[in-house]
């Protein structure tokens, strides 16, 4: 489902990210550790077509992503660590408004019903974003990833400032996506939620991905021994 081949990022003179390659397939949950800096941010950016690649290319389901934005787009769908939404609406309304402007047209019936998946309670639905805790944000991110049907959800530092409840419940939504059959990227420094939730995990530092393997080849103690020793 993903795919990068030889990528690569420099800004300047500052090679953010030395020839990645990696391969995710459909319906697991890939968790790239590392330190600030260490390029997990930027191949993020690079899935999206935010950035465009210093050399590689990325690829989503097969579609190049710099070849072609439409298409990929459409497949994907991204919750950045401080879901951006809009205080003065209630959850529903960012809802919708986010599902019709990436071109879709859901019942209200139908958009409660995400709502409710994502684990938002019902007596939520209708209170102003301004309210809401981040954890209830991130839920609102998962039910307008649903809203577009994406296949793959990036996540960049999703448990990041949520408290263990907070935390928990995100991990039971993101193993409900994957079973199924959706695919998670994500970026995060949380070793033992990683553990919990991912498939695999990576391991970047400087730029590279020094460490990729099955999440059950693993313990949470062998998995912090491994990032310690790269950082």
């Amino acid at each position: 489902m993903l795919e990068a081949i030889n990528l690569s990022k420099k800004y300047g003179e500052h090679q953010a990210l030395k020839s990645l390659n990696l391969n995710v397939p459909a319906g697991e949950t890939y968790c790239l550790l590392g330190q600030n800096g260490a390029g997990k941010t930027t191949t993020i950016n690079l899935f999206l077509g935010l950035l465009k690649p210093s050399g590689g290319k990325t690829l989503i389901n097969g579609v190049e992503v710099n070849m072609d934005k439409n298409t990929t787009n459409s497949m994907i769908a991204y919750i950045p660590e401080v879901v951006q939404l809009y205080g003065n609406l209630n959850g529903l309304e960012n809802l919708e408004f986010f599902s019709r402007l990436s071109g879709h047209n859901h019942s209200k019936k139908w958009l409660v019903s995400l709502l409710s998946k994502a684990g938002l309670k019902e007596k939520h639905h209708t209170k102003k974003l301004s309210s809401y805790s981040k954890g209830m944000r991130q839920k609102v991110g998962v039910a307008i990833a649903l809203s577009k049907n994406a296949q793959v959800i990036f996540m960049d530092e999703p448990t990041s400032g949520l408290d263990p409840q907070a935390t928990a419940e995100f991990t039971a939504i993101c193993k409900e996506l994957v079973s199924e059959g959706k695919t998670i990227f994500m970026a995060t420094h949380d070793i033992f939620n990683a553990v919990n939730v991912g498939s695999r995990i990576g391991i970047m530092k400087e730029g590279e991905l020094i460490h990729s393997g099955k999440t059950l080849d693993l313990t949470a103690i062998e998995l912090q021994d491994l990032y310690l020793k790269t950082i």
